[in-house]
């Protein structure tokens, strides 16, 4: 859920963090990458974010310019979902934040089979 006080601060990295700053934001960013993706698609690579909020963080990355969702007059519909410029800019961001937590992270990694991952 967004915070609007976030959004309107007068602070540029504040603004910024109320436009990806929950834990569910960078990882779909991150999932959809550079390539054009449905919401089923999104919904099994991660699969513990429900439903209801998958719909809720992609409506609102739309919203803000990082998502463009692509609805297809078909039937059955169709929708697909694929980075804007804007999104596609932030990914060299979470490249960098993943690069810093493998430099930094002090906690054991879990075993590959008990691991979850949402890399693309």
């Amino acid at each position: 859920m967004r915070d609007d006080r976030f959004c309107s601060s007068n602070c540029p990295f504040t603004r910024a963090i109320g436009t990806i700053g929950n834990k569910w934001k960078p990882i779909i960013i991150n999932v959809i990458g550079t390539r054009t993706i449905r919401f089923g698609q999104l919904d099994s690579i991660i699969p513990l974010i429900s439903r209801k909020v998958l719909t809720e963080q992609l409506k609102e990355l739309e919203e803000d310019g990082l998502l463009e969702r692509l609805a297809y007059k078909e039937l059955p519909p169709r929708v697909e979902y694929k980075l804007s410029e804007k999104g596609l800019a932030f990914l060299p961001i979470l490249e960098h934040i993943k690069e810093w937590n493998l430099k930094y992270e002090i906690a054991l990694i879990p075993k590959e089979t008990d691991r979850i991952t949402y890399a693309r």
